[in-house]
């Protein structure tokens, strides 16, 4: 918030993601167990959810990405991936 670095925020911002996308997520499972009433396309109502995950995970991901960046664009699986050579 006001008093918050730019790193917090970032970081604040993450978790908030992070919660809505995994509401989304469990939304969509119990829509899938519930009866569907005769107006609505379940399969159009599933698919958007599904893409509105996909959208907060990846928003999630960009902003670890930005975290990334501002800590010298160094990933802490560059050291430890399998098959990436040692420097």
């Amino acid at each position: 918030m006001e008093n918050e670095s730019f790193d917090e925020t970032l970081a604040r911002f993450r978790i908030i993601l992070k919660n809505i996308a995994s509401e989304v997520k469990e939304l969509k499972s119990n829509k899938q167990k519930r009866e569907v009433d005769k107006v609505e396309d379940i399969g159009e109502v599933l698919a958007n959810l599904t893409l509105t995950y996909r959208h907060l995970e990846d928003a999630s991901m960009r902003i670890g990405k930005t975290i990334q960046a501002r800590a010298g664009g160094k990933s802490i699986y560059d050291n430890t991936a399998v098959g990436t050579p040692e420097k």
